[in-house]
Parts: structure tokens; C-alpha cells; sequence
């Protein structure tokens, strides 16, 4: 063999175990589910997607039942009409991650085989800086929930989804004044969004720091996953990562996704997961 050819030939392999080790969205996730729970806060919730200060549960990206929206459900129901009807949604508007171990419970009642949890936005996006939850409390919190659910669901495949990338509510809205009046008027995740038209160092320092509390959350999140095993899947911050615009937020907080919003977390979520 040539050098070029051991060279190339040593080059596949390291690709395919980089592949491997790196890539566990692209093993076969097994048959779809037959029922399904959906865990979390008001994003989860569909809250603003099709009314006023209400819950929309129906264009929930993860157990809606809307076409538009063309859920996680519906995407499994597709290609497996057992799930018809059996998609419940325990999450709660306004929950952080303490929360998430009772959200558990019900979804062990339910005897659920398939569970999305995106929860996290409310700890870091509160009133103030000081008043967000800590990354180690964070974890225990997801930890005591995740061990809930491999007690009680031990064959349910659990897909942990990133948390959005709250610092850019402000990149895309602080030019609204529609979106600065409700943030103002609704003291929306005052953390971050305080003083929006702000340049003042104490101000672009405060958001970068919710920022990196974010991404410390979602680092949790993963290695929570990680450690949960191969039941457990992490979308690789594909949420996170994805590039937002103000049109896809309602326009009654400019906080929570609208129904073209809900689409796109469906869109971006899922084939990061399981993707059956």
C-alpha cells in the first residue's frame, strides 16, 4: 500500500470513530414510540401561540396536534397511527427546573415512551441578575428529575432540547419599541432585557453574563444526558444555535415563539433528536 493510500485509509478510520463518538443522533433510535410527554416551561406550553396570555397547547412544537406547527407528534404519527391521541403535555407556564421532577412524575403516570424536556428559560430569565438560578443547582435539579424518570420509564427514550439563546430576544427586539414596551410593561426577563437601548458597559456586561449562565445551563444539560445513557439524547444546541428573528415571536410579550415559532423549534429540534 501506498503511503497516500495508508495515509487515506488511516484518515477513514479517525473520521468514522470521530463520527461515532460524536454523532450518537445518527444510531438507530429504535422503533417510534407509541406515547408521548412533553416537559417544560410556557414555551413547551404554546403560551401566546394562539391567544392572549393563554396557554396553546395545540401549537405546542413538541405534542401539538396543529398542522402548521407539525409537531414532534405528529411527525411520529405519521409513521406510527398508534400514538393518535396519546401525546400529553405536562409542562407548565412559568416552571423552572425545580419544577421538572414533579412534571416527571406525571409522565411516569402516563406510562409514556417518548419524553422531550426544554425547561431552563425561567432560571435565567428573571427579574434580575441576581435572582438566577445557579448551575449547580441547575444540574441537581435536571439530575433528580432525569433519575426520576429512569427509575419510573426505564425504556423511554428522553430527548433533552438546548435552551434558546435568550441574548438575542435583545439583539433582535431592543430596536422595537412595540417589543420594549411589553418587555417593560410585563417585566419580561427583566435579567437580560432591563435597560434594552442601554450601551452602557455595566449593561452589554450584565447581558453577556445571562448569556454565558444560558450556555452554562445547556452545558449542564448535556453532560446531564450524557450520563443518563443511551435512552437519553441532546440536540447538540441545535435550539440554542438557531437564529430567531423578531417575526417569529408573539407580538402580544415578544418573548414567547408564535406559531411560525413553534414551527421552527419543531423544525429544529427534531431531526437533532431521534428523529424516527
Amino acid at each position: 500500500m501506498t503511503l497516500v493510500r495508508r495515509t487515506l485509509a488511516t484518515l477513514a478510520g479517525v473520521t468514522a470513530l470521530v463520527l461515532l463518538v460524536t454523532s450518537p443522533a445518527t444510531a438507530d433510535p429504535g422503533p417510534p414510540p407509541t406515547s408521548m410527554a412533553s416537559l417544560g416551561d410556557s414555551i413547551t406550553r404554546g403560551f401566546n401561540a394562539c391567544g392572549w396570555y393563554v396557554d396553546c397547547t395545540s401549537r405546542s412544537f413538541s405534542t401539538g396536534d396543529d398542522s402548521t406547527v407539525n409537531s414532534h407528534y405528529l411527525r411520529i404519527l405519521r409513521i406510527n397511527p398508534a400514538i393518535n391521541g396519546r401525546n400529553h403535555n405536562a409542562a407548565r407556564t412559568g416552571a423552572k427546573s425545580a419544577d421538572l421532577y414533579g412534571q416527571a412524575g406525571t409522565a411516569i403516570s402516563q406510562g409514556v415512551g417518548y419524553v422531550t424536556i426544554l425547561i431552563g428559560a425561567n432560571d435565567a430569565c428573571t427579574s434580575s441578575e441576581s435572582t438566577m438560578t445557579s448551575p449547580a443547582t441547575f444540574r441537581a435539579n435536571i439530575d433528580s428529575a432525569l433519575n426520576r424518570l429512569k427509575t419510573g420509564l426505564p425504556n423511554a427514550k428522553v430527548y433533552v432540547i438546548s435552551i434558546p439563546d435568550v441574548h438575542r430576544l435583545w439583539t433582535v427586539g431592543k430596536g422595537s419599541g412595540s417589543a420594549r414596551t411589553a418587555w417593560s410593561l410585563f417585566g419580561i426577563c427583566q435579567s437580560i432585557l432591563a435597560n434594552p437601548t442601554s450601551t452602557a458597559q455595566a449593561d452589554v456586561d450584565r447581558r453577556n453574563r445571562v448569556r454565558q449562565r444560558v450556555i452554562d445551563f445547556n452545558g449542564q444539560l448535556a453532560a446531564a444526558c450524557a450520563a443518563y445513557g443511551s435512552n437519553c439524547r441532546y440536540d447538540g444546541n441545535a435550539v440554542f444555535g438557531y437564529p430567531f428573528t423578531l417575526a417569529q415571536l408573539s407580538t402580544w410579550d415578544y418573548f414567547h415563539p408564535n406559531t411560525t415559532g413553534q414551527q421552527i423549534l419543531a423544525t429544529t429540534s427534531y431531526p437533532a433528536g431521534f428523529a424516527w
